[in-house]
């Protein structure tokens, strides 16, 4: 996958508190992220067909993220 890039993972770390991030742990930040996004993305796409569209809405998300 890796389509997110470490420098933007690495940021929203420090941002959060984080003062300095190990290579090791920006790859495996990104492969983490990368899995969360992709089943929030099927959980959501899964309430959107049931709900008869084909586009994703926010509210979907919404759902998709308490589950």
């Amino acid at each position: 996958m890796a389509d997110l890039p470490i420098a933007a993972v690495t940021r929203i770390a420090k941002a959060n508190g984080a003062e300095r991030v190990g290579s090791d742990a920006a790859e495996l930040l990104v492969a983490k992220t990368e899995a969360y996004v992709a089943k929030l993305t099927k959980e959501a796409n899964k309430l959107a067909t049931h709900a008869g569209r084909k586009t994703i809405k926010a509210e979907d998300i919404e759902m998709a993220s308490k589950n």
